[in-house]
Protein backbone atom coordinates (compact mmCIF):
# COMPACT_ATOMS: atom_id res chain seq x y z
CA UNK A 1 0.00 0.00 0.00
CA UNK A 2 1.07 3.65 -0.11
CA UNK A 3 1.31 6.79 2.15
CA UNK A 4 1.16 10.31 1.12
CA UNK A 5 3.27 12.32 3.00
CA UNK A 6 2.86 15.97 2.82
CA UNK A 7 5.66 18.52 4.40
CA UNK A 8 6.87 22.07 4.27
CA UNK A 9 8.22 24.38 1.77
CA UNK A 10 11.64 25.29 3.26
CA UNK A 11 14.25 23.10 4.47
CA UNK A 12 14.67 23.51 7.52
CA UNK A 13 11.11 22.48 8.35
CA UNK A 14 11.35 19.76 5.98
CA UNK A 15 14.43 18.49 7.91
CA UNK A 16 12.33 18.40 11.09
CA UNK A 17 9.75 16.21 9.49
CA UNK A 18 12.49 14.13 8.27
CA UNK A 19 12.34 12.10 11.79
CA UNK A 20 8.40 11.50 11.53
CA UNK A 21 8.45 10.20 8.01
CA UNK A 22 11.06 7.85 9.34
CA UNK A 23 8.91 6.54 11.85
CA UNK A 24 6.26 5.82 9.55
CA UNK A 25 8.01 4.05 7.74
CA UNK A 26 9.49 1.83 10.57
CA UNK A 27 6.22 1.03 11.06
CA UNK A 28 4.93 0.55 7.89
CA UNK A 29 7.92 -1.42 6.40
CA UNK A 30 5.57 -3.08 3.73
CA UNK A 31 4.53 0.32 2.10
CA UNK A 32 6.05 2.61 -0.32
CA UNK A 33 6.17 6.47 0.41
CA UNK A 34 5.02 9.43 -2.15
CA UNK A 35 6.33 12.79 -0.23
CA UNK A 36 5.33 16.36 -1.57
CA UNK A 37 7.30 19.37 -0.33
CA UNK A 38 8.46 22.36 -1.54
CA UNK A 39 11.34 22.45 -4.56
CA UNK A 40 14.34 23.56 -2.30
CA UNK A 41 13.76 20.90 0.27
CA UNK A 42 12.61 17.97 -2.41
CA UNK A 43 16.51 16.26 -2.87
CA UNK A 44 16.08 15.69 0.97
CA UNK A 45 13.55 13.05 0.47
CA UNK A 46 15.33 10.85 -2.91
CA UNK A 47 17.99 9.58 -0.94
CA UNK A 48 15.23 7.34 1.55
CA UNK A 49 15.21 4.10 0.19
CA UNK A 50 11.64 3.63 0.89
CA UNK A 51 10.30 6.79 -0.90
CA UNK A 52 8.89 5.92 -4.45
CA UNK A 53 7.85 9.52 -5.50
CA UNK A 54 8.84 12.84 -4.51
CA UNK A 55 6.17 15.98 -5.30
CA UNK A 56 8.14 19.37 -5.90
CA UNK A 57 5.55 22.14 -5.42
CA UNK A 58 6.72 25.16 -7.07
CA UNK A 59 3.88 27.87 -5.60
CA UNK A 60 1.59 29.03 -8.26
CA UNK A 61 -1.13 31.86 -8.15
CA UNK A 62 -4.53 30.94 -6.92
CA UNK A 63 -3.47 27.86 -5.03
CA UNK A 64 -2.55 26.58 -8.50
CA UNK A 65 0.69 24.27 -6.75
CA UNK A 66 -2.34 22.55 -4.62
CA UNK A 67 -4.67 21.96 -7.48
CA UNK A 68 -1.61 20.49 -9.17
CA UNK A 69 -0.86 18.05 -5.89
CA UNK A 70 -4.44 17.05 -5.82
CA UNK A 71 -4.49 15.72 -9.58
CA UNK A 72 -1.86 13.93 -9.40
CA UNK A 73 -2.89 12.61 -6.41
CA UNK A 74 -6.67 11.79 -6.22
CA UNK A 75 -6.59 8.86 -8.53
CA UNK A 76 -4.57 6.83 -6.08
CA UNK A 77 -5.86 4.81 -2.91
CA UNK A 78 -4.05 5.74 0.09
CA UNK A 79 -3.38 3.48 3.29
CA UNK A 80 -2.79 6.76 5.09
CA UNK A 81 -2.41 10.56 4.57
CA UNK A 82 -0.12 12.94 6.72
CA UNK A 83 -0.68 16.45 6.26
CA UNK A 84 1.36 18.17 7.55
CA UNK A 85 0.60 21.67 5.79
CA UNK A 86 -2.97 21.47 7.40
CA UNK A 87 -4.45 22.11 4.00
CA UNK A 88 -7.13 20.65 2.44
CA UNK A 89 -5.70 17.92 0.55
CA UNK A 90 -5.29 15.77 3.72
CA UNK A 91 -9.74 15.81 3.52
CA UNK A 92 -9.41 15.39 -0.36
CA UNK A 93 -7.92 12.71 -1.43
CA UNK A 94 -9.10 9.24 -0.96
CA UNK A 95 -7.55 7.53 2.48
CA UNK A 96 -8.36 4.59 4.50
CA UNK A 97 -6.93 6.71 7.52
CA UNK A 98 -5.54 10.63 7.26
CA UNK A 99 -3.56 12.94 10.08
CA UNK A 100 -3.94 16.95 9.26
CA UNK A 101 -1.52 18.91 11.90
CA UNK A 102 -3.35 21.65 13.38
CA UNK A 103 -1.57 24.97 14.02
CA UNK A 104 -0.30 25.86 17.15
CA UNK A 105 1.70 28.65 19.26
CA UNK A 106 2.12 26.65 22.18
CA UNK A 107 5.45 27.09 23.42
CA UNK A 108 6.78 24.16 22.56
CA UNK A 109 9.78 22.67 19.87
CA UNK A 110 8.12 22.34 16.41
CA UNK A 111 9.40 18.60 16.67
CA UNK A 112 6.79 18.33 19.74
CA UNK A 113 4.32 19.61 17.16
CA UNK A 114 5.31 17.64 14.64
CA UNK A 115 4.53 14.44 16.59
CA UNK A 116 1.13 15.05 18.04
CA UNK A 117 -0.03 14.49 14.84
CA UNK A 118 0.56 10.69 15.20
CA UNK A 119 -0.50 10.98 18.53
CA UNK A 120 2.98 10.47 20.52
CA UNK A 121 4.03 12.07 23.64
CA UNK A 122 7.78 12.34 22.32
CA UNK A 123 9.61 14.25 19.63
CA UNK A 124 11.22 12.63 16.80
CA UNK A 125 14.97 13.75 15.78
CA UNK A 126 15.05 14.42 12.50
CA UNK A 127 16.56 11.15 10.53
CA UNK A 128 18.00 12.16 6.57
CA UNK A 129 19.59 10.00 3.66
CA UNK A 130 22.23 10.39 0.90
CA UNK A 131 23.11 7.57 -1.76
CA UNK A 132 26.19 5.67 -1.50
CA UNK A 133 27.30 7.82 -4.78
CA UNK A 134 26.30 10.88 -2.34
CA UNK A 135 28.37 9.03 0.44
CA UNK A 136 31.49 9.07 -1.98
CA UNK A 137 31.18 12.43 -3.09
CA UNK A 138 31.19 13.49 0.82
CA UNK A 139 34.37 11.49 1.06
CA UNK A 140 36.32 12.87 -1.70
CA UNK A 141 35.28 16.90 -0.59
CA UNK A 142 36.12 15.67 3.07
CA UNK A 143 39.00 13.06 3.38
CA UNK A 144 39.80 11.52 6.45
CA UNK A 145 42.22 13.16 8.19
CA UNK A 146 42.49 15.69 10.87
CA UNK A 147 39.27 17.55 12.72
CA UNK A 148 36.76 19.52 10.38
CA UNK A 149 34.69 22.92 11.31
CA UNK A 150 31.77 22.97 9.85
CA UNK A 151 30.07 27.04 9.41
CA UNK A 152 27.05 27.60 8.19
CA UNK A 153 27.21 31.79 7.69
CA UNK A 154 24.01 31.94 5.89
CA UNK A 155 20.23 32.37 6.57
CA UNK A 156 16.93 32.98 4.81
CA UNK A 157 16.83 36.29 5.93
CA UNK A 158 19.32 38.88 6.71
CA UNK A 159 18.29 39.79 10.46
CA UNK A 160 18.91 36.20 10.76
CA UNK A 161 22.75 36.32 9.73
CA UNK A 162 25.31 36.61 12.03
CA UNK A 163 28.27 39.28 10.89
CA UNK A 164 30.97 37.67 8.67
CA UNK A 165 34.22 39.47 10.70
CA UNK A 166 32.03 37.77 14.03
CA UNK A 167 32.01 34.00 12.66
CA UNK A 168 35.62 34.85 11.14
CA UNK A 169 36.82 35.82 15.27
CA UNK A 170 35.61 32.61 16.01
CA UNK A 171 36.71 30.40 13.84
CA UNK A 172 40.37 31.73 14.66
CA UNK A 173 39.36 30.92 18.31
CA UNK A 174 38.19 27.37 17.90
CA UNK A 175 40.78 26.51 15.91
CA UNK A 176 44.31 28.18 17.47
CA UNK A 177 46.61 25.94 18.85
CA UNK A 178 45.48 24.53 22.70
CA UNK A 179 41.70 25.09 21.18
CA UNK A 180 39.06 22.52 20.61
CA UNK A 181 39.79 22.37 17.24
CA UNK A 182 43.37 23.42 16.50
CA UNK A 183 44.36 23.11 13.36
CA UNK A 184 41.19 21.96 11.83
CA UNK A 185 40.26 22.41 8.35
CA UNK A 186 36.99 24.85 7.71
CA UNK A 187 34.20 23.82 5.32
CA UNK A 188 32.07 26.64 4.71
CA UNK A 189 28.72 25.58 3.58
CA UNK A 190 26.00 27.55 1.62
CA UNK A 191 24.02 27.38 -1.40
CA UNK A 192 25.25 28.64 -4.68
CA UNK A 193 23.12 31.74 -4.68
CA UNK A 194 24.45 32.48 -0.89
CA UNK A 195 27.62 32.59 -2.10
CA UNK A 196 27.61 36.43 -1.65
CA UNK A 197 26.50 36.27 1.78
CA UNK A 198 28.96 33.71 2.87
CA UNK A 199 32.01 35.76 0.84
CA UNK A 200 33.37 36.96 4.24
CA UNK A 201 33.89 33.61 6.20
CA UNK A 202 35.07 32.31 3.07
CA UNK A 203 37.82 35.47 2.10
CA UNK A 204 38.41 35.33 6.12
CA UNK A 205 40.14 31.59 5.88
CA UNK A 206 43.50 30.43 4.52
CA UNK A 207 43.29 29.05 1.39
CA UNK A 208 45.01 25.33 2.35
CA UNK A 209 42.75 25.10 5.28
CA UNK A 210 39.86 25.91 3.09
CA UNK A 211 36.78 23.64 1.64
CA UNK A 212 34.88 25.48 -0.50
CA UNK A 213 31.11 23.70 -0.49
CA UNK A 214 29.39 27.18 -1.08
CA UNK A 215 27.17 25.93 -4.16
CA UNK A 216 28.16 22.96 -5.96
CA UNK A 217 26.80 19.99 -3.96
CA UNK A 218 23.28 19.03 -3.76
CA UNK A 219 21.36 18.79 -0.02
CA UNK A 220 22.64 14.80 0.59
CA UNK A 221 25.85 15.42 -0.45
CA UNK A 222 25.96 18.48 1.92
CA UNK A 223 24.47 15.82 4.88
CA UNK A 224 27.13 13.64 3.86
CA UNK A 225 29.60 15.98 4.28
CA UNK A 226 28.14 17.21 7.50
CA UNK A 227 28.47 14.04 9.16
CA UNK A 228 32.49 14.05 8.09
CA UNK A 229 32.75 17.07 10.03
CA UNK A 230 33.86 17.39 13.71
CA UNK A 231 31.61 20.21 14.68
CA UNK A 232 28.92 23.19 13.37
CA UNK A 233 28.52 26.49 14.17
CA UNK A 234 25.81 28.44 11.93
CA UNK A 235 22.79 30.56 11.96
CA UNK A 236 19.34 29.43 12.57
CA UNK A 237 18.71 27.61 8.57
CA UNK A 238 17.98 24.12 7.26
CA UNK A 239 21.56 23.66 6.92
CA UNK A 240 21.77 23.65 11.07
CA UNK A 241 18.99 21.29 11.15
CA UNK A 242 20.18 19.01 8.65
CA UNK A 243 23.99 19.31 10.69
CA UNK A 244 21.89 18.51 14.01
CA UNK A 245 20.49 15.56 11.75
CA UNK A 246 23.95 14.42 10.71
CA UNK A 247 24.75 13.43 14.73
CA UNK A 248 28.32 15.85 14.61
CA UNK A 249 28.00 18.83 17.95
CA UNK A 250 26.34 21.43 16.86
CA UNK A 251 25.61 25.29 17.94
CA UNK A 252 23.01 27.42 16.48
CA UNK A 253 23.24 31.04 16.73
CA UNK A 254 19.68 32.83 17.50
CA UNK A 255 18.07 36.27 17.60
CA UNK A 256 14.75 37.05 15.81
CA UNK A 257 13.86 33.99 15.93
CA UNK A 258 12.82 31.62 18.38
CA UNK A 259 15.16 28.77 20.20
CA UNK A 260 12.36 27.28 21.40
CA UNK A 261 10.48 26.54 18.57
CA UNK A 262 13.13 25.68 16.54
CA UNK A 263 16.79 25.34 18.39
CA UNK A 264 18.88 22.29 16.81
CA UNK A 265 17.93 18.98 18.65
CA UNK A 266 19.39 16.47 20.39
CA UNK A 267 21.95 16.61 23.41
CA UNK A 268 24.70 16.52 21.25
CA UNK A 269 23.27 20.56 20.20
CA UNK A 270 23.37 23.96 21.49
CA UNK A 271 22.16 27.30 21.35
CA UNK A 272 23.32 30.69 22.17
CA UNK A 273 21.64 34.35 21.59
CA UNK A 274 23.13 37.53 22.61
CA UNK A 275 21.80 39.42 25.47
CA UNK A 276 18.48 39.73 24.10
CA UNK A 277 15.50 37.56 23.92
CA UNK A 278 13.27 36.79 21.15
CA UNK A 279 10.45 38.82 22.03
CA UNK A 280 12.90 41.62 23.21
CA UNK A 281 13.91 41.77 19.73
CA UNK A 282 11.09 41.49 18.30
CA UNK A 283 8.34 43.45 20.19
CA UNK A 284 10.79 46.12 20.30
CA UNK A 285 9.26 49.66 19.01
CA UNK A 286 11.71 49.70 15.88
CA UNK A 287 11.57 46.21 15.11
CA UNK A 288 10.56 45.47 11.24
CA UNK A 289 10.07 42.32 9.70
CA UNK A 290 11.01 43.48 6.51
CA UNK A 291 14.55 44.66 7.24
CA UNK A 292 17.50 42.73 5.87
CA UNK A 293 19.37 44.45 8.68
CA UNK A 294 21.39 41.94 11.35
CA UNK A 295 19.42 41.99 14.59
CA UNK A 296 22.17 40.05 15.97
CA UNK A 297 25.36 42.38 16.57
CA UNK A 298 25.02 42.37 20.73
CA UNK A 299 26.10 38.53 20.46
CA UNK A 300 29.55 38.86 21.03
CA UNK A 301 31.71 36.56 19.58
CA UNK A 302 33.84 36.05 23.38
CA UNK A 303 29.94 34.42 24.17
CA UNK A 304 30.35 32.32 21.27
CA UNK A 305 33.40 30.82 21.62
CA UNK A 306 32.66 30.13 25.87
CA UNK A 307 29.17 28.40 24.39
CA UNK A 308 31.08 25.75 21.66
CA UNK A 309 34.20 25.40 24.05
CA UNK A 310 31.06 24.31 26.98
CA UNK A 311 29.15 22.42 24.28
CA UNK A 312 32.03 20.41 22.91
CA UNK A 313 33.91 19.68 26.32
CA UNK A 314 30.12 18.64 27.37
CA UNK A 315 30.17 16.50 23.90
CA UNK A 316 33.40 14.54 24.94
CA UNK A 317 31.80 13.69 28.40
CA UNK A 318 34.52 15.87 30.66
CA UNK A 319 32.62 18.27 32.10
CA UNK A 320 28.61 19.54 32.77
CA UNK A 321 27.82 23.21 31.83
CA UNK A 322 24.22 23.61 32.81
CA UNK A 323 24.42 28.13 31.56
CA UNK A 324 22.98 28.10 27.98
CA UNK A 325 21.93 24.75 26.91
Amino acid sequence: MRILFVTASRIGDAVLSSGLLAHLAERYPQDRFTVACGAPAAPLFKAAPFVDEVIPMVKRKRAGHWLDLWTRTVTRPWRLVVDLRGSAIGWLVPALSRRVLKSSWEPKHRLEHLSSVLGLDRPLAPRLWATAEQRARAAELIPPGGPVLAIGPTANWGAKQWPGESFAQVIQALTAPGAILPGAMLAVFASADERAKAQAVLDSVPPERLIDLAGGVDLPTAFACLERCSFYLGNDSGLMHMAAASGIPTLGLFGPSSEVFYGPFGRHCASVRGPRSFEDICHAPDYDYRSQDCMMRDLLPERVIAAAESLWIRRQGCATSPGLF
